[in-house]
């Protein structure tokens, strides 16, 4: 059995999908039954990176179709590579992370059903599709026509590994964001607990380069509290690690997520975690998240208040935070992707 996969978002280790392929790869590597070959379609820079059991072919720009003939299972990692096999008769799995396109304000009617109509492309020439959560498998199910083929839902594991962890020159207390500065993340709703936390620090890790990350340091200008909001842009797993750690409470007012895995990571620390009751969070989350019922300043800076005193007040909410976050293990996705290769595979 030879399966090839795309882990060409390898290029950029430190985004949600780079750490997906470098997890899940990884793990796929550990767990190859002896009578299956694996082959990584990586970046240059990353040749090796699995091991030199496997074999590799280069991404380039240049070149985003290759021949199949060679491979029984062609796992294309997301909905978004422009890497696929020549043939649409290879079988083919398409993991499907999200459709928030369809959810973003700065995009119109035609540019979501260009972009719905292209994934629908995809989805009619794949063999089976994985989502990685019920969520998402619920609303492919609405918007897109998969007809009688396979769909399964695969959780995403956890990459935190709390022994790297490196303590964060910060003083406490603080609460804490992971994840892209984007709108869709509903930072600036955050801004306000400032005012009603005038001991704690705000610390937003994460990619900054979009305008929002201006919008919202000028917003915490306008609110007084500019020196309070720390925006270290994107950091590593050491110090995201330690950052978790130390942190008071964990924030995420998302307003779309495909499965949410800084939710995961925090609970795993045994943090509170304050999440929207959007999208994916409530199934990531489970019932000892606490949740923003409003986005409104007092309702927000209300539940964050009766939350840490309920925390407090709790012992063992953070041992059941911890155990929600068992859930979700990279072992246990990789063992379920490989009993769909295999799947596939067979006449």
């Amino acid at each position: 059995m030879k399966i090839f996969i795309d882990t060409e978002r390898l290029r950029d280790l430190n985004s949600g999908l780079g750490q997906f392929c470098f997890r899940l790869g990884r793990e796929l590597v550990q767990q190859r039954p002896a009578s299956a070959e694996l082959t990584f379609l990586v970046p240059e820079k990353h040749r090796g990176i699995f091991g030199p059991e496997v074999s590799y072919q280069t991404a380039t720009w240049w070149r985003n179709w290759f021949n199949p003939g060679a491979y029984d299972v062609w796992h294309c990692t997301h909905q978004d590579s422009r890497f696929w096999p020549a043939s649409t008769r290879t079988r083919t799995v398409l993991t499907i992370h999200d459709l928030n396109f369809l959810e973003r304000s700065d995009y119109n009617d035609a540019k979501k059903a260009g972009k719905l109509a292209a994934l629908q492309r995809k989805v009619d020439r794949s063999s089976a599709l994985v989502t990685i959560s019920e969520y998402t498998a619920s609303v492919v199910r609405d918007r897109l026509t998969i007809s009688e083929k396979p769909l399964t839902v695969i959780y995403n594991g956890n990459s935190l590994d709390q022994a790297i962890a490196q303590s964060p020159n910060l003083p406490n207390p603080y609460f804490l964001f992971v994840g892209v500065i984007h709108p869709k993340k509903n930072l600036h709703t955050l801004l306000p607990l400032l005012e009603a936390f005038p001991e704690w620090q705000l610390v937003l890790a994460g990619p900054d380069a979009h305008p929002y990350a201006g919008h919202l340091r000028q917003q915490a200008q306008n609110l007084g509290i500019g020196d309070r909001l720390i925006l270290p842009g994107a950091v590593d797993e050491a110090t995201k690690t330690g950052l978790y750690q130390h942190c008071d409470a964990f924030l995420f007012p998302s307003l779309s997520e495909g499965f949410g895995l800084p939710v995961v990571e925090a609970m795993s620390c045994g943090k509170p975690v304050f999440l929207s009751r959007l999208t994916s969070l409530p199934e990531i989350g489970g019932k000892d998240a606490y949740y923003f019922e409003s986005f409104e300043p007092e309702a927000m800076a209300e539940t964050v208040f009766d939350g840490l005193n309920d925390f407090r007040a709790n012992p063992f909410r953070a041992t059941r935070l911890r155990q929600q976050a068992t859930r979700f293990s990279w072992e246990q996705a990789a063992r379920q992707y490989w009993e769909l290769y295999q799947s596939l595979a067979t006449p």
